[in-house]
């Protein structure tokens, strides 16, 4: 592998001019030739940029030729004995590769000559070079050892090298060669993010994994395409000199640069195969993973026809009791086949769908193959059942026609009998006559033999056994004179009824229900999940303002809107548009903001208190907007403006969006909290969310608000609304009956409280029906306490749920039981905080009046005593018992007994 770029720098570098080369020379051996020329500050560059150099330059080569062994030329013809020694002893000391020989080009003055003779004697020893060093006193010397075309002009050889054009290319060469190594990199983190990446279960999600993987799988090929072109452009301008000129050759450094260069093109090829090989692989496992997601998406929709379908067929277990009936229920067993027919030829070829994916060999075969089965069992069910069906119900019909035909057999028989006057029969003539009759009647009653039921069998025998007697008779009258005899008409017995047969219907399969626990969600999940689902929400936000409020502004829609609708827009979506203007260029930047910073999600909601206060808002006109909706939801308008945008579903289903919204808010900071337990933002995501349930107490509060009727005064002049919530009431009165306070120890009513800052309203719940849709609340007022009249009693003997509200010295109390000791508690707080916040006001407006008093009081001379005064702000208005009317009774007091002092 080459080395970085850095030693380049060294050799560059202004500062330090110092042109050591690898011109690419070779010795007679191929060994690499490095030169050292002729450079004065030698011994001033820092060891470090000099090891660099020679480190980068021995990397350069071949591992076969560095492994020969380098030769070095050090040029010192115009320098000094002391520059040679430093040369030797610093490559002697740093040179890190394997040296075959080195040749000194010693100065050519002829002291400095002899002195380096000399020393190289006495200090040969001292460099420490295991290797031959060797003196020479000219250029030409050098030509003994090293053949010209191997060196540079210098040198007095032959071969061209150009420094700058030497750098450019081992520049270009490093540049590309970290170019290959990043991309290699990238190719493997790629496909170390691809085969941990876990198959998503759904379609959607898998369309949208399988599109941003194959997105980067382009730009990876971009990329690759881009390292390709550039290191065949690089070989190119290597190359450029011989495709100038045909005798034009190649230096060995040259030919090691175009090796390199072609060896990491192979390097980048092996690796873009490598990659193509993995990215088939994981591209068709995407896709057949999105296969297998619509493929049990689709099974899913077909499962449920196909149940409900059994489900019809189970339910026509009747086989009829008459003809009539029969042939209707053929008619509607013929109705469900033809309905039938569309699912199970859906089943069908979902099925084939599926042993296609089988024998694609699908990697999910064992998922597939369970279900294909199950398709063509409930299908083969289906058919055999209807087969089954058609056969039981046509052996009724048959049956049921043969006991009509058997039935009016007998009646005729029985009307024959009757009509057969016995006085007519006395004579022989007569007798004969009517015995022709019965015989030609009798001869019929085989075509009503039927082995089935036994009421029409009875029947036939004893109309039968009737023929038989009366064939008796005929033949006795018939064969000698008998005296008349009075007439006696048959009376046709009455046919008992058939029972209807009784079919036990089998037992409904039970359709299993498989519910995966949701697995532990991290926060960047629900980040994105947050994202996700705010992103279609504001889609959907913009779908309803576009495709129906828009459009009820259309003039070419106008004749669609039925008059109850007029001029009603506001009414029926509210302060919609102002919530989709927030979310749209607002709240959703914001959090997408969040992506790689989850810990700022809570500071988004947390800054947004109060514009997520529109919320409140729209639900306080939720209750008119779906009156107008019930009122004309089934217009055309609306199934015209539906049918343009495509929805599923109609209008009312979308305009409960932003009140699922808010709710969906909390849960995923509930989620976020579990996620972040005990880390930095925890205190900030628990605030969030605490903001967030205030908010839904107060959207749900402001929907009950909305719903107190009867109250003649102003609810908004009451004060905030703190607390709301149904409880059971006793009364006590003290200047009622006795009976009245009887009946409030054991009857309690039930009343819904509405706390304010200045008001307690009792209210009775209704509920009422509106049109078949739910139950719509609403609160009748019934009765009011002015919060600074009452008191309270926080613990009632014998309940612990139970505590007192009374006013006037307890004149009127009131019982409260909530449902649980939790919310009594909750309640109290609020309660006592109301009359704390009252009666630290009252103290102060009756310290100021006190302290008035004292001031007159002085000013005039009277006798006043200001200890009343004392005793006033101190005892009466100090005690936590003290209630908002007695201290304003203790106030009017003071203040009339100021007046009457005044006065004197």
């Amino acid at each position: 592998p080459l080395c970085a770029t850095a030693p380049l720098v060294c050799i560059k570098s202004p500062s330090h001019p110092y042109n050591l080369s690898f011109a690419g020379g070779r010795g007679k051996d191929g060994a690499p030739i490095i030169t050292f020329p002729e450079f004065a500050g030698f011994s001033d560059i820092p060891d470090d940029d000099f090891l660099n150099v020679v480190t980068y330059l021995t990397s350069i080569p071949s591992l076969e030729a560095a492994s020969i062994g380098f030769i070095i030329i050090i040029d010192r013809r115009r320098d000094k004995w002391s520059a040679v020694k430093a040369s030797l002893t610093r490559i002697a000391g740093a040179f890190p590769g394997n040296l075959q020989l080195v040749f000194v080009l010693r100065p050519s003055r002829f002291i400095q000559r002899a002195i380096a003779d000399i020393g190289i004697k006495l200090y040969r020893d001292d460099f420490k070079m295991k290797v031959p060093i060797i003196m020479l006193n000219s250029v030409s010397d050098l030509h003994g050892y090293i053949d010209k075309s191997q060196l540079t002009r210098e040198l007095g050889g032959t071969l061209e090298y150009g420094h700058s054009q030497w750098i450019h290319h081992r520049t270009a060469i490093e540049n590309f060669a970290m170019t290959v190594k990043t991309t290699a990199q990238m190719l493997q983190t790629f496909g170390t993010d691809l085969a941990e990446t876990e198959l998503p279960n759904d379609v959607q999600c898998t369309e949208e994994l399988l599109s941003a993987h194959t997105d980067h799988h382009s730009k990876l090929k971009d990329e690759l395409k881009l390292a390709v072109k550039q290191g065949a452009t690089l070989l190119t301008c290597i190359r450029e000199p011989v495709t100038r000129s045909a005798n034009c050759k190649l230096s060995s450094d040259e030919l090691e640069n175009v090796a390199t260069v072609e060896r990491l093109l192979a390097q980048l090829d092996e690796t873009e195969k490598a990659f193509d090989q993995f990215w088939t692989k994981h591209h068709l496992k995407l896709e057949q993973c999105l296969q297998l997601r619509h493929f049990e998406h689709d099974f899913r929709e077909v499962k449920l026809a196909l149940d409900n379908l059994m489900e019809a067929q189970a339910g026509f277990a009747d086989i009829g009791d008459s003809v009539t009936r029969v042939e209707h229920l053929l008619r509607e067993q013929k109705q469900l086949e033809e309905k039938g027919q569309e699912p199970l030829e859906k089943a069908q070829s979902l099925a084939v769908h599926g042993e296609q994916l089988i024998q694609n060999n699908h990697y999910a075969v064992d998922s597939i193959r369970p279900k294909c089965v199950e398709l063509r069992r409930i299908c083969d069910d289906f058919t055999n059942e209807t087969k089954k069906k058609y056969d039981i119900l046509g052996k009724s019909l048959e049956l049921h026609k043969q006991l009509d035909k058997a039935s009016q057999w007998c009646e005729a028989g029985i009307y024959l009998l009757a009509s057969q006057a016995v006085d007519k029969c006395q004579s022989q003539e007569g007798a004969e006559t009517a015995l022709v009759e019965i015989e030609k009647f009798l001869v019929t009653a085989k075509e009503h033999q039927l082995s089935n039921p036994k009421e029409i069998l009875q029947k036939l025998e004893d109309v039968q056994e009737m023929f038989d007697k009366r064939q008796v008779s005929l033949k006795k009258l018939a064969a000698k004179q008998m005296r008349p005899v009075q007439p006696v008409a048959p009376h046709p017995e009455s046919s008992p009824k058939r029972a209807s047969p009784k079919i036990t219907r089998p037992a409904g399969v039970a359709v299993g229900k498989h519910c995966d626990s949701p697995p532990f969600l991290s926060s960047s999940h629900i980040i994105n999940e947050l994202i996700e689902t705010e992103r279609v929400y504001v889609e959907e936000l913009q779908s309803i303002i576009e495709g129906y409020a828009s459009e009820m502004d259309n003039p070419n829609l106008l004749h669609l809107i039925p008059s109850a609708l007029q001029n009603k827009k506001e009414i029926l979506f509210g302060n919609l548009p102002e919530i989709y203007e927030f979310h749209n260029r607002i709240f959703l930047k914001e959090i997408e903001n969040c992506i790689e910073n989850p810990e700022l999600l809570a500071r988004c909601f947390l800054k947004r208190k109060e514009d997520l206060q529109i919320y409140e808002k729209y639900c306080q006109n939720k209750p008119r907007s779906e009156a107008l909706w019930r009122q004309c939801g089934d217009s055309i308008f609306f199934q015209e403006c539906q049918r343009k945008l495509d929805h599923k579903l109609s209008l009312d289903a979308y305009l409960l969006k932003p009140v699922q919204r808010i709710t969906k808010y909390q849960l995923l900071l509930k989620e976020m909290l579990k996620c972040s337990k005990n880390s930095e933002g925890t205190a900030e995501l628990e605030e969030a969310l605490a903001t967030m349930l205030d908010i839904i107490k107060s959207v749900n509060d402001a929907m009950h608000q909305i719903a107190i009727t009867g109250y003649e005064g102003d609810v908004s002049e009451l004060g905030k609304l703190l607390m709301q919530g149904s409880f059971n009431v006793w009364t006590d009165h003290k200047k009622g009956h006795n009976k009245v306070k009887d009946l409030a120890r054991f009857k309690p009513m039930q009343r819904h409280l509405f706390l304010y800052a200045k008001m307690l309203l009792f209210c009775k719940k209704r509920e009422e029906n509106t049109d078949g849709h739910e139950k719509t609340a609403s609160y009748s007022f019934k009765n009011s306490l002015k919060m600074s009249t009452v008191g309270i009693t926080e613990n009632v003997k014998g309940d612990n749920k139970k505590f007192e509200i009374w006013y006037n010295g307890r004149e009127e109390v009131y019982i409260i039981q909530a449902s649980s000791v939790e919310l009594k508690n909750t309640w109290i707080s609020e309660i006592r905080k109301v009359l704390t916040g009252q009666l630290e006001a009252c103290r102060g407006r009756t310290q100021r009046l006190c302290l008035t008093t004292w001031s007159w009081n002085k000013l005039l001379c009277c006798p006043i005593s200001p200890g009343k005064s004392d005793l006033l702000c101190e005892d009466q208005l100090g005690g936590c018992s003290i209630t908002g009317i007695e201290t304003l009774v203790l106030i009017k007091e003071n203040v009339l007994e100021f007046q009457k002092w005044h006065k004197l």
